[in-house]
């Protein structure tokens, strides 16, 4: 895992800034971070496989303490969290001990690894403490965070069920990874240039282990497209049509369709043990709306009538105390100018125009 030289490394150093910091939990960093961006020397075994999980690059640290321990951390670098996660699951094994670091760790001897972001974590000690696990958990919180969506996590590994061996579960995102972990079918008929991502683990059958493989494409109708392909591939030789690609011969082989999913299962099963295993994933479609779903206040009816019984309370009220003022004025005035200001004597004469008076009588006031 990761095991590139430290003058391998010194060689070929980007100019990215770097990930690991200088010190953390007493631990100080010893020499200069050392980068690459090669994923040959990163790890030449498997260089082929990190291209496919999209890794950038990859640093090296060597911490000491003063107690005179010393620790070598290698930190990879993806595109995003997809590909350190995936490349994470392709490291581990089931001899690993899970531990409680970053997003998933695992421990063997005196290595740690976990990924945490679009960061996968190589830590090797010299002398391993109760402290270890505590140390490499406030590394993981110094860690530079990936932003948008490369910090998400595949939804497609939360798909397989409980009765198979999820811990230790592979998440494929080529062929090569998908050749090196074993597949019940060939990466051809998969087709990783179409979108798949690909799910692999093992299941205790009662006649010995099983794979069970979950295939995920972009859409359920290429998914769809893809079932057919596996079906026409699964008939006996001479019904398959020119040019396609066999399955391997791992019979009894059964396989289902759910949404985008195409789920496989592999291996000395039953046929009603692989109809249940085969039912044990279903596709849940995760519909987000970018627009409002609820009624808001100024589109709610009852809101509007209450606020309109609010602001004819309020008009009321303002013409009560208008009202009031006004004649509080006037019996103020009164009181300090009385017959000068109101009901003045001019004031109270009526203009009359004595309609109903016959032609004497008005004569008469003439």
């Amino acid at each position: 895992m990761l095991l590139g030289c430290a003058g391998a490394l010194a060689a070929d150093a980007p100019a990215a800034p770097p990930v690991l910091p200088a010190q953390f939990a007493g631990w100080q960093l010893k020499d200069s971070i050392v980068k690459t961006i090669d994923p040959g020397v990163a790890d030449s075994a498997n260089a082929p496989i990190l291209q496919e999980y999209g890794f950038q690059r990859l640093e090296r640290a060597t911490y000491a303490r003063d107690d005179g321990r010393k620790l070598v951390v290698k930190a990879a670098v993806f595109t995003d969290a997809s590909g350190a996660y995936g490349a994470f699951t392709y490291y581990k094994n089931p001899v690993m001990v899970d531990e409680k670091i970053g997003g998933q760790a695992s421990s063997v001897n005196n290595r740690v690894f976990f990924y945490l972001g679009n960061i996968l974590v190589d830590a090797t000690f010299d002398r391993l403490t109760t402290m270890s696990a505590a140390e490499l958990r406030e590394l993981a919180g110094l860690l530079p965070a990936p932003v948008g969506n490369a910090r998400n996590l595949p939804p497609l590994p939360n798909y397989v069920p409980k009765v198979a061996d999820a811990k230790n579960a592979k998440y494929i995102l080529g062929p090569v990874a998908l050749d090196r972990v074993g597949s019940p079918l060939p990466a051809p008929l998969v087709d990783f240039k179409s979108g798949a991502e690909v799910v692999i683990a093992r299941y205790q059958a009662k006649l010995g282990e099983s794979t069970l493989m979950l295939i995920e494409y972009p859409t359920p109708q290429l998914a769809a497209e893809k079932f057919r392909q596996i079906d026409a591939a699964h008939q006996p030789a001479q019904q398959q049509p020119a040019g396609t690609p066999s399955i391997l011969d791992v019979a009894p082989f059964f396989n289902r369709r759910t949404g985008p999913i195409i789920v496989v299962a592999a291996g000395p099963l039953a046929s009603s043990e692989a109809n249940l295993l085969l039912g044990s994933v279903s596709y849940e479609a995760d519909v987000t709306w970018n627009e409002n779903t609820y009624v808001s206040k100024k589109d709610n009816l009852a809101n509007l009538l209450f606020n309109v019984i609010v602001l004819c309370g309020i008009v009321v009220g303002l013409a009560v105390v208008a009202g009031l003022a006004f004649g509080g004025f006037r019996i103020l005035m009164k009181r300090i100018f009385p017959d000068r200001v109101f009901d003045r004597p001019d004031d109270r004469e009526i203009i009359s125009l004595h309609l109903g008076d016959t032609l004497e009588q008005a004569s008469r006031r003439r």
